[in-house]
């Protein structure tokens, strides 16, 4: 039955005692620290981890993706950008001061860190927590006045944690058959060693884990709706090293692996590389480490003996090859038979006047997905949103205290399914009774940014960076805009955040130009806070694009979209529409009863729920 609570309703944490008790610890000789800094990341500096390196959830309270908390002797500050504001202030407690990431004149963490704490300070963190780059860059800005960066062996947040700190997960890795992966784990690595012979690299070090799992074609389950398992990997032209707890590789595992690939312990990475720096030095040799490789595996390995650059696997990876596309294009037609079935019940619960929770909601929308072909679990956790809690952009609702859903505000359900042939995400904003005029103009505002990127036609070399306007120009007119990117990339049965590319203004991602073979979401949205929020997501492959002509012989791309759940159009104003958007509605929900229909039972409640959804615009 419902809880009535809504989003306003969520109790903050008391973090007092956890404070004070790392407080004790600055004090110690060992530390003598001035301030803690805790990052979300985990050492392999991933987005979504697992509950034991929720370590700035834990010492703050706030549970979103995305933040940083810096302790000192005399405050706490928690940094996050405009997706989490809601959720941060709703969360944190009275000791803590939340800074608005992207607000005029609020610092940056590292600017902070600087401006804001006493000169001379001596700044503590976990070394396998913050890139190399970027400690590299903070100590420079640190010294600047008198202060230091000091690396702590023991995460001091773990030893107030104690006993109470969950256990690393150990569960086993499987191998991901070539059928879905469309290319050998040996095929993979030949082609890495190419790039880093080219380069005169002694080798390269592995350390993300979605990286780790595409590059040797197995998947996981240590972290939740990822499918990695925790370790590292050493690639040079002698050796492929696996450093994996051994317990998660069965025989299955070790013979798809083969005799060339060795296995050590998930640690011994900083014992060997400790032992392989006189090795760099006497072949004039550097170890290639990412940008995004802990500060403690550049320590181990010797600063002087590593360059960093990006990723070559996060390259390869985001380039998905004919069979990773075709799985992702069929994984999404079944997924979207599980969200139109999910729609179309929640429908007809609601009409009969049945009242459900937001997590209602999202638990019957994960059954739906379970019985799909290859399903193996979501892609992250769903946020079934009602009313107001549709305005926290990434809400997600809460046994206690989520709110009904009710049948005259809009609903925004925003989730995801990790299948063995793709992974999918996707969000459509749908009203059970009538929509106001304000709702149905915001929604059409974003509806016509989501047409323009779909539409999109764009010279080879173009970034994220440069398209983003498109999305957003439409919502402009109204005196509107959205606090997060307009899409990020999506893994194949990998991480549902894939980089290195993206759409939206964050300068990183016009460093990264669209390719044929990438994936990427298309989702503006809007955020009314109190009221409502609109979110509409697809995902679309890029692909090329024949064009009339070919100026400067470049070459030119588009999106083939890939995502078929059905646009409601009585949210729909259609006195904002010009012809070209009123007949891409009527193009694309009829593509997507013609895609999608055969997956539904014919006469099933989803199947009349999706024909009478698909019927054309007037």
């Amino acid at each position: 039955m419902s809880n009535n609570k809504n989003a306003s309703e969520i109790q903050a944490v008391d973090t007092t005692e956890r404070i004070t008790k790392l407080r004790t610890l600055f004090k110690k000789e060992e530390y003598n620290l001035t301030a803690y800094v805790i990052p979300s990341e985990d050492a392999h500096q991933s987005e979504y981890t697992a509950a034991c390196d929720a370590r700035r959830a834990f010492i703050s309270g706030f549970t979103g993706s995305a933040g940083l908390a810096v302790v000192s002797t005399d405050d706490a500050a928690l940094f996050t950008d405009g997706r989490y504001f809601l959720q941060a202030n709703k969360q944190l407690d009275h000791n803590w001061t939340l800074m608005k990431q992207g607000i005029p004149d609020v610092p940056t963490w590292q600017e902070y860190l600087v401006q804001n704490l006493p000169k001379d300070s001596r700044i503590g963190i976990d070394p396998t927590l913050i890139t190399a780059c970027d400690a590299k860059t903070l100590k420079e800005s640190l010294g600047k006045v008198g202060s230091s960066l000091v690396s702590t062996e023991e995460n001091l947040v773990d030893l107030v944690w104690g006993n109470a700190r969950p256990p690393r997960p150990c569960n086993p890795a499987n191998v991901l058959p070539s059928k879905y992966t469309g290319r050998s784990h040996d095929d993979k690595i030949a082609n890495l060693r190419e790039e880093l012979s080219k380069e005169n690299y002694y080798g390269f070090v592995v350390s993300a884990l979605d990286e780790i799992a595409w590059l040797f074609n197995l998947r996981g389950s240590d972290v939740k709706y990822n499918p990695v398992f925790f370790a590292y990997a050493l690639i040079t032209k002698d050796d492929i090293i696996l450093y994996i707890d051994e317990k998660k590789l069965s025989n299955e595992v070790k013979a798809h692996l083969g005799s060339s690939v060795k296995f050590r312990s998930y640690n011994a990475v900083f014992e060997d590389l400790r032992h392989l720096s006189v090795k760099f030095k006497s072949d004039n040799q550097k170890l290639l480490i990412s940008t995004r490789t802990s500060y403690a595996l550049t320590l181990a390995a010797g600063e002087d003996n590593t360059e960093s650059a990006r990723s070559p696997i996060l390259d390869a990876k985001a380039i998905k090859n004919e069979v990773e596309l075709e799985g992702m294009r069929q994984c999404h037609l079944r997924d979207a038979a599980a969200v139109i079935n999910y729609f179309a019940w929640l429908e007809q619960q609601l009409s009969a006047g049945n009242v459900l929770n937001e997590i209602d909601g999202a638990n019957r929308l994960e059954k739906f997905r379970g019985e799909q072909e290859d399903f193996v679990g979501l892609s992250f956790d769903t946020i079934s949103a009602s009313g107001p809690n549709g305005a926290i952009i990434h809400y997600s609702p809460e046994p206690k205290t989520c709110a009904a859903i009710d049948p005259n505000l809009l609903y925004l359900c925003d989730s995801g399914g990790q299948y063995k042939n793709g992974t999918t995400d996707v969000t459509r904003t749908i009203h059970f009774g009538k929509p106001t005029e304000q709702e149905k103009r915001a929604f059409t505002r974003v509806l016509q940014g989501h047409i323009a990127i779909d539409r999109a036609i764009f010279p080879k070399g173009t970034t994220g960076y440069l398209l983003d306007v498109l999305a957003r120009t439409s919502l402009w007119k109204d005196g509107l805009d959205f606090r997060h990117g307009t899409g990020h990339g999506v893994g194949c049965y990998l991480n549902v955040h894939e980089g290195p590319h993206g759409i939206g203004t964050r300068i990183v991602f016009n460093d990264v130009p669209l390719q044929a073979g990438m994936t990427v979401t298309n989702e503006p949205g809007y955020y009314e806070d109190g009221k409502f929020g609109v979110r509409i997501e697809s995902v679309v492959l890029v692909k090329e694009v024949d064009t009339p002509h070919n100026f400067g012989n470049r070459g030119y791309l588009g999106f083939e979209r890939i995502t078929f759940v059905p646009i409601q159009t009585k949210l729909v104003d259609v006195s904002l529409l010009d012809p070209i958007e009123h007949k891409w509605i009527n193009d694309y929900n009829a593509e997507c009863f013609k895609k999608v229909s055969p997956f539904l039972k014919p006469d099933s409640l989803g199947f009349r729920w999706l024909e009478r959804e698909t019927a054309a615009l007037k």
